[in-house]
C-alpha cells in the first residue's frame, strides 16, 4: 500500500498546479505581529502549487512529521508537518481545513472557531462536537499553531479515516465537498486553452451565476493579465458579489506559459490595446520627427483668460473686441473666500442688433482636481453640436456664459467658440454670489492686474491646419515644446502688452494624416501629467477619445493608443489640455500584423 501512495504521489510531483493560495489566506486570521505574517507566508508556499477542489470528494493523504501533502492525488504541502501528540495523530486545524476547502467561521464569543459540526475554544483548548464535549488532548496548540486530533476531525466533517499503509503513520482523509451557502452566488470563468506561449492573448469567459437570479454586483479578480510574457504557471482566480451583498467562494484556474514568444508586450498593445490604454515603449524618444507642412484655412481668433488665475476679489479678468468667429478660453479659481460664479458677458457694440451663436462649448466646474479640468472640457467641447443665438438690441448686454456657483479653492475651465454677425464687447469676469451680472455692475468692477505667472490676450490665427504623408513607421509628431511647434504670440489689450502663450492652450490643431491605413497613433506625455482628449475621423467614424481613459499620462516610455487607423486618410483635431504639461508627441506605429509576430490575431472579446 505505501508504494503505490509513493507512486500516486511522485505523480503528483509532476503534475503540479497551484490552486489553493486564495482559500488558505481566506482562511487566515487578521494578521498581529510577524507569527502570523510568517504563517500565511509558509501557507503560500505550502500551497501554490495545490490543485482546485471539484470532485464530489475531497481526498487528503499525509504521513507523520512529513511535510508533503496531496490532495485528490496532486501536490499540496504543510507549513507545519501533522504529528502525534499525546498518543494521538494530529492535524493543523487551519491548514487542514484549507485543504479539505472548508471554512472556519467565528464560533461564537472569544476564541471560539467553527469547523462543520465541531466548535473548538481556542483559549481553553477544548472542543465539542455537535454540542457533546470532547476528551482532554483533543485539541493541542503547539508553537502558536493549533492543532486537532484527525479522527475528531473527521467525525467533524462526517469524513473517512483509513490508513494508507502498514505503519499506520500514512493516513487517507476522505471528505464531501463543502456544500457552501446556498444563497451565495457562484464564479465561474473559463480561458480559451490551458496553455499559452509567451505573450499569447488569453481570453477569458465568464459564466458566474447566482442560485435565485440576484444581480452579479461585483468581480475581484487575482492573477489576471491579459497575456502573460515569461514563461512559468500563473493561477488566476474570481470572486463574485451578488446585490444582497453575499460573496462567492474563489474560482481558480491554472495557466502554463511556455514555448517561443508570439508577442512582445509593445506588439501585443499594437494589436489589442485599447484607445486611452498605456503600453510600454522606451524607445519612444529615439524615434524620428516627422515634420507636417502647415496649410491655409479657416481661422479665427483666441481670447485666453488666466490671469489672474486665482482672482481674490470680483473683477474683470480680460475683455476685448470680436467680430465673426472667435474662441474664448477660461480658467479660473475661487480666490475670494466666498461663492463666486465666472461670467462672459457680450455687449452689442454697433448700431444695429447683433446676434451671437455659441458654436461649441466645453465646460468643467466646479472642481478643485485640476487635471479633471482640461480633459472634461475638450470631451465637451468635441461632444457639442451647436448652441443658443442671443440676440442683443444695440447696446445690449447678456451673459453667453455662466459657471455653475464656485466655492472657495474650486476652479472652472471653459472653452467655447463664438460666431456673431456684428462687433461685440466680451468681458470675462469673477463675481461673488450676491452680485447680478449686469452692464452696470460690469461697469463697476475694476481690471484686475495679472498675476504675473500666467497669461491672458488675445492671439490671432488660433487654428492650425498641419499636413503629414506617413513614409518609414515608427515616427513622431511633437506638439507644444516651442520648437518644432513655436507658440503663439499676442496681445493682453488691457495693458498693451506683447504676450506669448506657452504650450499652445486653447490652439486647435487640424491634422491631416494621409499614408495612414494600418497604423496606429499613440500619445506621449513629454513635459509630465497630462489628461485631455482628441477627436478623430476615420473615413465614417468620427470619435472623441479620451486619453487616457482612467488616470494620468506621465511617463514618455509608456505612450497611450489613441487609434487603428482603417482609412488612407485620418483627420485628428487636438486642442492642448488645460491643467496638463507640454509637450506631448504623438506617434505613429505600423499596426499590421508582421511576420514574427506569430501571425495570429484573436478576435473573441466577451
Amino acid at each position: 500500500m505505501l508504494s503505490e501512495v509513493r507512486r500516486r504521489q511522485n505523480h503528483a510531483h509532476r503534475h503540479r498546479s497551484p490552486a489553493l493560495l486564495t482559500a488558505l489566506c481566506l482562511l487566515l486570521p487578521p494578521a498581529q505581529g510577524g507569527t502570523l505574517l510568517g504563517l500565511a507566508a509558509g501557507l503560500v508556499a505550502a500551497v501554490a502549487s495545490a490543485a482546485p477542489i471539484s470532485a464530489g470528494s475531497v481526498q487528503l493523504t499525509f504521513s507523520v512529521d512529513q511535510p508533503a501533502a496531496y490532495v485528490n492525488g496532486e501536490t499540496g504541502g504543510w507549513t507545519n508537518p501533522p504529528r502525534v501528540i499525546g498518543g494521538r495523530t494530529m492535524l493543523p486545524l487551519r491548514e487542514a481545513a484549507a485543504l479539505l476547502g472548508r471554512p472556519i467561521s467565528p464560533g461564537g464569543q472569544g476564541g471560539a472557531v467553527q469547523l462543520g459540526r465541531l466548535s473548538v475554544d481556542t483559549r481553553t483548548s477544548s472542543a465539542a462536537l455537535g454540542g457533546a464535549a470532547q476528551p482532554a488532548g483533543t485539541v493541542a496548540t503547539v508553537g502558536g499553531v493549533l492543532y486537532i486530533s484527525v479522527r475528531t476531525l473527521a467525525d467533524a466533517l462526517n469524513a473517512n479515516l483509513v490508513a494508507a499503509d502498514d505503519s499506520g503513520r500514512t493516513l487517507t482523509l476522505t471528505a464531501l465537498r463543502d456544500g457552501g451557502n446556498p444563497l451565495s452566488p457562484q464564479a465561474r470563468f473559463s480561458t480559451d486553452k490551458a496553455v499559452y506561449a509567451p505573450g499569447e492573448r488569453v481570453v477569458y469567459t465568464e459564466y458566474a451565476f447566482d442560485p435565485d437570479g440576484a444581480d452579479i454586483t461585483a468581480r475581484r479578480w487575482a492573477g489576471r493579465q491579459e497575456a502573460y510574457f515569461q514563461p512559468g504557471t500563473y493561477t488566476v482566480s474570481l470572486s463574485v458579489t451578488n446585490s444582497r451583498g453575499l460573496q462567492s467562494p474563489p474560482y481558480t484556474r491554472t495557466i502554463r506559459v511556455e514555448g517561443n514568444p508570439i508577442d512582445t508586450p509593445l506588439t501585443y498593445a499594437l494589436k489589442y490595446a485599447l484607445p486611452g490604454d498605456a503600453f510600454p515603449d522606451a524607445q519612444v524618444l529615439s524615434y524620428p520627427a516627422a515634420r507636417p507642412t502647415p496649410v491655409g484655412g479657416d481661422t479665427a481668433p483666441l481670447i485666453f483668460s488666466d490671469s489672474p488665475e486665482v482672482p481674490t476679489t470680483s473683477g474683470v479678468l480680460y475683455q476685448d473686441t470680436v467680430t465673426g468667429r472667435a474662441r474664448m478660453l477660461a480658467y479660473h479659481l475661487n480666490g475670494l473666500g466666498r461663492p463666486a460664479r465666472l461670467y462672459v458677458l457680450a455687449r452689442n457694440l454697433g448700431a444695429r442688433p447683433v446676434d451671437v451663436h455659441t458654436r461649441r462649448l466645453g465646460e468643467t466646474a466646479p472642481t478643485r482636481i485640476e487635471g479633471t479640468l482640461g480633459q472634461v472640457t475638450l470631451m465637451e467641447y468635441f461632444a457639442s453640436q451647436g448652441g443658443p443665438t442671443l440676440s442683443l438690441a444695440p447696446g445690449q448686454t447678456a451673459a453667453v456664459y455662466a459657471s455653475p456657483t464656485l466655492n472657495t479653492g474650486s476652479g472652472v475651465n471653459v472653452m467655447q467658440d463664438l460666431e456673431t454677425t456684428g462687433s461685440v464687447e466680451l468681458t470675462i469676469l469673477m463675481l461673488e454670489d450676491t452680485l447680478p451680472p449686469t452692464a452696470q455692475v460690469a461697469q463697476q468692477l475694476p481690471y484686475l492686474k495679472p498675476d504675473g505667472r500666467h497669461v491672458r490676450g488675445t492671439f490671432p490665427d488660433a487654428v492650425r491646419h498641419l499636413r503629414v504623408s506617413l513614409g518609414a513607421l515608427p515616427t513622431r509628431i511633437t506638439i507644444g515644446d516651442g520648437q518644432l511647434d513655436p507658440a503663439l504670440t499676442g496681445t493682453d489689450v488691457l495693458t498693451g502688452q506683447s504676450v506669448t502663450l506657452a504650450g499652445n492652450y486653447g490652439v486647435l490643431y487640424d491634422l491631416e494624416v494621409t499614408g495612414a491605413a494600418g497604423s496606429a497613433v499613440a500619445l506621449s506625455p513629454r513635459g509630465g501629467l497630462y489628461r485631455g482628449a482628441m477627436h478623430i475621423t476615420d473615413g465614417p467614424i468620427v470619435q472623441a477619445i479620451k486619453l487616457p481613459r482612467t488616470g494620468t499620462a506621465l511617463n514618455p516610455g509608456a505612450p497611450t493608443l489613441m487609434w487603428r487607423a482603417a482609412s488612407d486618410t485620418l483627420n485628428i483635431d487636438f486642442v492642448p489640455a488645460s491643467g496638463s504639461n507640454l509637450p506631448i508627441s504623438l506617434v505613429f506605429y505600423r499596426a499590421q500584423t508582421l511576420p514574427g509576430w506569430g501571425g495570429v490575431t484573436k478576435t473573441y472579446q466577451p
